[in-house]
């Protein structure tokens, strides 16, 4: 089974950025998206990418991150990045890494999570 620590979250004021980290152990992970939670909110995918790192895709919505957010991975640390620019006050939450099927979307479709890191944005 394999294992799942995030980090990198902090409080940061609009327009700043930070760069989340998940790490994985146990045993190499393929497959891998970030979620985010925010305070009284359903968890929501953020972006996905795949288990050579040559997909990536992103949440489309009218709040999408797409153009400030890019998910990269180092196969050789066995790592996944979760680059956020011009971050804004709604993009505060919970940043949650999961293990699961390609094109993963949902919560309900992933296999592991880690256990979250803190996201903060000030306006």
């Amino acid at each position: 089974q394999v294992q799942l620590v995030e980090s990198g979250g902090g409080l940061v004021q609009a327009g700043g950025s930070l760069r989340l980290s998940c790490a994985a152990s146990g045993r190499t992970f393929s497959r891998c998206a970030w979620f985010r939670q925010a305070p009284g909110k359903e968890r929501e995918f953020v972006a996905g990418v795949s288990g050579f790192g040559t997909s990536t895709y992103y949440r489309d919505y009218a709040d999408s991150v797409k153009g400030r957010f890019a998910i990269s991975r180092d196969n050789a640390k066995n790592t996944v990045y979760l680059q956020m620019n011009n971050l804004k006050p709604e993009d505060t939450g919970v940043y949650y890494c999961a293990a699961g099927p390609a094109g993963m979307k949902t919560p309900g479709a992933a296999s592991v999570w880690g256990q979250g890191t803190q996201v903060t944005v000030s306006s």
